[in-house]
């Protein structure tokens, strides 16, 4: 079980799909970053400037940092604001915590990802911004598995430990906010 966070498993899928498999092969230059405080709120400032807006519910693995109580979720927020401007593309990522159930503080723990999991968030995004930068129309959106079976064998969600519950941003609702 992959319960420690990892970037650099991003970065590094990220520039693999990018470079190996040409996901966005339109000639533009784009970046991963991470920003742990951002929200899925966009400004109309932001918008102005290009800035659209993503959210992914994946599966990940917990570990807390008291206790070293291990746990698996369906429901990890991930949240991803990007924008393509003048050949120049960005995308800032960040990963949503949980708290231990047993410590019940106000600890959130980052989560932990299979490198299938990442892959299939990643392919989500690049589809969001073939979309809605490059205006291709692809109707393929499946991100890998449907809604019922991300859910399926996981234990009820404890929304009072979910960071991203506590601040209002659903996991269900994993639609663009563009």
């Amino acid at each position: 079980m992959d319960t420690e966070w990892t970037a650099s498993l991003w970065l590094d899928t990220f520039n693999e799909l990018l470079n190996e498999d040409n996901e966005l092969d339109y000639g533009d230059r784009w970046t991963l970053n991470f920003n742990y405080n951002q929200t899925d709120r966009v400004t109309e400032e932001e918008r102005r400037r290009g800035w659209k807006v993503s959210t992914y519910c994946a599966r990940g693995n917990f570990e807390c940092a008291s206790c070293t109580r291990t746990w698996a979720s369906a429901r990890v927020v991930l949240v991803f604001r990007y924008r393509l401007l003048r050949g120049q593309g960005t995308v800032i990522m960040r990963p949503f915590g949980q708290a231990c159930l047993r410590c019940r503080g106000n600890k959130f723990n980052l989560p932990g990802f299979a490198e299938k999991e990442v892959e299939q968030a990643l392919l989500r995004q690049f589809y969001k911004i073939r979309k809605n930068c490059y205006h291709e129309e692809d109707d393929d959106e499946d991100s890998g598995r449907s809604s019922s079976e991300s859910e399926a064998k996981t234990k009820p969600h404890e929304k009072n430990l979910c960071q991203a519950c506590r601040m209002g941003i659903c996991c269900v609702d994993d639609e663009d906010d563009d």
